[in-house]
C-alpha cells in the first residue's frame, strides 16, 4: 500500500444486524470506523418500545460516535463530515438513499457492500430473493457507489455458494453468511483500493436484474401451492416477515405462523413448528390434533 496517503478515516453508514456483521469483520481486520451513521431509534414489538438500531448498540459498546439523522438531505451533516476529514465512507444496509452531496465528500469515494453478484439482484431484498428464486449461486460485491441504485463500478466480487445439502438455507442464516463474507472481502479490498491497485470495472447493465422491497403481506402462503415453492418461501422469509396461513376458527380467520418446515420423503410440505395467533410456539402436530369436546 502507498504510504504517502493520509491516514484512513472511515465513516460507516448502516442500521440492522447485517451491518453489524460487516463491522465485526472490519474490526477483526483492524479497520474501525471513526463515526457511525445509522437510523433513528424506532418502536419495536407489541409494546412499541423505542429501540436503538443494532449498529448504534455496537458503536456505543466501543465508544464510537453515532449520528442518527432523520434524513441525509440535511446539508449541515454533509458539511460536518467534510470538515472532519473523512476520506472513505462505507455503506452496508443503511436503509436510506445516499445523495450526491455525500458521494463527493471522501477522497476515496463511498464503498458499498452488496450481498449479491451484481448486476444480479439490484435492490432491497437480494438475499431473500435469491432463496425465493432457488438460486444457490450467491455471492457478494464491493461497489463504488454512484447516484443510481446498485449501479456503480465493481471493485471486488466473490462467489459464496451454499452446499447443496444445506439448501434451501434459512434467510437469517444466509444474511450472516453473506454479511461476514462481504465484510471480510471489504477489509481485503480497502487497502488495495486506496493504494491504487484496483481499477473499477463497469457493471454489465444490460444483464441487471432487480428485487423489490419485501412487505409483511408477502409472507402469506397457500398450502395448496407447490410444496417446494412453499418451502423456498418459508426459508426466504425466515425471521421477517415470516410465513403464515389462515384457518377458520368458528366465524373468524385465525393466523398461523410457520416457524419450521421441511419436505417429506414423498415431496409434500411437512410443517414442523407453528405459532398460532395469540399462543406460544408449538409443534404443528400438537396444534393440528383434534381437540376433545
Amino acid at each position: 500500500m502507498n504510504t504517502t496517503h493520509k491516514p484512513l478515516k472511515v465513516a460507516f453508514f448502516g442500521t440492522p444486524q447485517i451491518a453489524v456483521w460487516v463491522l465485526e469483520e472490519l474490526e477483526h481486520a483492524g479497520i474501525v470506523p471513526a463515526l457511525l451513521v445509522t437510523n433513528p431509534d424506532a418502536p419495536q414489538g407489541r409494546k412499541n418500545v423505542l429501540t436503538p438500531p443494532p449498529v448504534k448498540v455496537w458503536g456505543e459498546e466501543r465508544h464510537i460516535p453515532v449520528l442518527q439523522p432523520e434524513s441525509l438531505r440535511d446539508s449541515g451533516l454533509a458539511e460536518r463530515l467534510s470538515i472532519e476529514g473523512f476520506n472513505l465512507f462505507i455503506v452496508a444496509a443503511y436503509g436510506k438513499i445516499v445523495p450526491k452531496t455525500f458521494l463527493d465528500i471522501p477522497t476515496h469515494g463511498v464503498l458499498n457492500v452488496h450481498p449479491s453478484l451484481l448486476p444480479h439482484y439490484r435492490g432491497a431484498s437480494p438475499i431473500r430473493s435469491a432463496i425465493l428464486n432457488d438460486d444457490r449461486d450467491t455471492g457478494v460485491t464491493i461497489m463504488l457507489m454512484d447516484e443510481e441504485m446498485d449501479h456503480g463500478p465493481i471493485l471486488a466480487q466473490e462467489h459464496a455458494a451454499i452446499a447443496e445439502t444445506e439448501w434451501p438455507i434459512p434467510g437469517n442464516v444466509l444474511d450472516e453468511h453473506l454479511a461476514r463474507h462481504g465484510g471480510a472481502l471489504l477489509a481485503r479490498t480497502i487497502p488495495l483500493w486506496i493504494g491504487g491497485d484496483i481499477a473499477p470495472q463497469e457493471q454489465d447493465h444490460g444483464a441487471a436484474t432487480y428485487c423489490a422491497k419485501i412487505t409483511r403481506a408477502d409472507g402469506e402462503i397457500n398450502l395448496d401451492d407447490d410444496p417446494y415453492q412453499n418451502l423456498l418461501k418459508i426459508r426466504a422469509y425466515d425471521g421477517w416477515p415470516g410465513t403464515f396461513f389462515f384457518t377458520e376458527k368458528g366465524s373468524r380467520q385465525v393466523r398461523i405462523k410457520i416457524t419450521n418446515a421441511e419436505l417429506a420423503t414423498d415431496g409434500s410440505l411437512q410443517i414442523l413448528r407453528v405459532i398460532p395467533e395469540g399462543k406460544k410456539e408449538m409443534d404443528y402436530t400438537d396444534w393440528a390434533r383434534p381437540k376433545s369436546t
